[in-house]
This record gives structure tokens, sequence and C-alpha cells, in this order.
């Protein structure tokens, strides 16, 4: 069985914007990610989990290992787990992700980040 820590409803604050979980289950997460116009998440990777990113709302500057991809409403993005990764925020409105994570350990100690705009480790 998985280790999901998220529970419906959690949400936090970052300095980028915030996250929502909106749903979980046996190996799964769902959250909804709202970036700030101009706004860049860490460089970052996971051990445990992968992710698929559908863009609700907005335009997305994605890096996906050595690939930067641009993303318009409705277009999605796969993250196999180990995999250096960001979101952007290039525009001028707010982005909003949907995020499903899938794993055997899913919460925020499976994050190693690589860089960080705001000094986060």
């Amino acid at each position: 069985m998985a280790e999901v820590t998220y529970r419906r409803g959690d949400r936090d604050d970052r300095p980028w914007g915030r996250w929502e979980v909106l749903d979980t289950g046996d190996g799964f997460a769902v959250k909804r990610i709202s970036v700030d116009p101009g706004a860049i998440l860490s460089l970052q990777l996971h051990h445990h989990r992968e992710e698929h990113w559908i863009v609700a709302r907005g335009r997305a500057r994605v890096t996906r290992g050595e690939e930067v991809l641009e993303l318009d409403r409705s277009q999605s993005v796969f993250i196999p787990v180990g995999t250096a990764h960001r979101i952007e925020n290039p525009g001028e409105e707010m982005l909003e992700l949907i995020e499903v994570q899938i794993g055997d350990q899913l919460d925020e100690n499976d994050i190693v980040r690589l860089e960080d705009r705001y000094g986060r480790r």
C-alpha cells in the first residue's frame, strides 16, 4: 500500500503561488497548482512519484530534464520519477495546473530542490 500523507483540502501558500489537494487515493494525489504571473517553482525532482500536469488556465513554461516546453490550456506533460523539472508562468494571468501524482510515497518530503529563486532548500 502506498504512503499518501496528503488529505483532501490540504493547501499551502508558496512564494510563487499556492497548491491545494483536490483528492487522494491508494497511490495517487490530485492537486490544483496556481502560479502567479512571472513566478517560477524550484527546479526539483522526486524519488518516489511521477507527475502528470494538465494546463487548465494560462500558459506554462515547463522544464523537464533538458527540454523546455511551452504549454497552453488543455495541453499536458508527463514527468517521470527522478527527472528534474519545474513550472514557470511567463504570462500576465494566473496559471492553473491540475497535477496528478502517482507513486509509493506522496508527501512534501519527496522534494529534492536543485535550484530555487526563493532560497528554499
